[in-house]
């Protein structure tokens, strides 16, 4: 159970580098056994993110963006996802300020009581990529702009409904963005606990 392998990287070969980067590594990892596994591992680096879920408690809405993704348009889907507010971190900077940041420039939201939830990893076998996760508060009142990103190349519609229709997007298949499900799915279990103690 707390078997932590032994790791020797004999090689890392830049294969791409522009807006991510991609690198082939060949490395021995210890096997539970005391074997030896020679592996060749590619690796996509671009760095780590926020995801971040504002949540309006007086009227029970969230707010999502839904926009193009090219990957799940490649492998058949229309490419529309409907997903929470996310971003990448801009060097040093905090995965809270990060989160404050990408609510203004996405949403167009200043967001208050940031909650923690964790960090993850989506795809941890080939994407160095983590995800601090967020719940945050906000109300009509703190819209501050009209959001859709800053990024000329960002085209973000901004989506308010109540989290009962987000969990019923769920299960329609219409939200299949997994930092998105893990959010809804974690305010859910949290509003259905307040609701327990009541």
């Amino acid at each position: 159970m707390n078997f932590v392998p032994k790791i020797a990287i004999a090689s890392a070969e830049l294969v791409y580098s522009g807006w991510a980067k991609l690198t082939r590594y060949q490395l021995d990892i210890e096997k539970h056994d005391g074997g030896t596994l020679h592996a060749t591992r590619e690796v996509h680096d671009h760095g780590h993110g926020i995801g971040v879920l504002p949540y309006d408690a007086a009227r029970g809405t969230v707010l999502l963006v839904r926009q193009f993704r090219l990957p799940p348009y490649l492998s058949g889907e229309n490419g529309m996802m409907i997903e929470a507010c996310a971003g990448l971190l801009d060097g040093d900077e905090a995965p809270e300020a990060c989160a404050l940041r990408e609510a203004e420039e996405e949403l167009g939201y200043r967001i208050h009581h940031l909650k923690a939830l964790g960090r993850v990893w989506a795809t941890p076998g080939a994407v160095t990529e983590s995800l601090w996760l967020f719940l945050a508060n906000y109300s009509a009142a703190d819209r501050i702009g009209k959001g859709g990103g800053k990024d000329m190349d960002e085209d973000v519609d901004i989506l308010e409904m109540t989290l009962g229709q987000a969990m019923r997007l769920i299960s329609a298949h219409e939200i299949a963005d997994a930092k998105t499900i893990i959010l809804l799915q974690h305010l859910w279990m949290m509003i259905g606990e307040l609701l327990d103690e009541r």
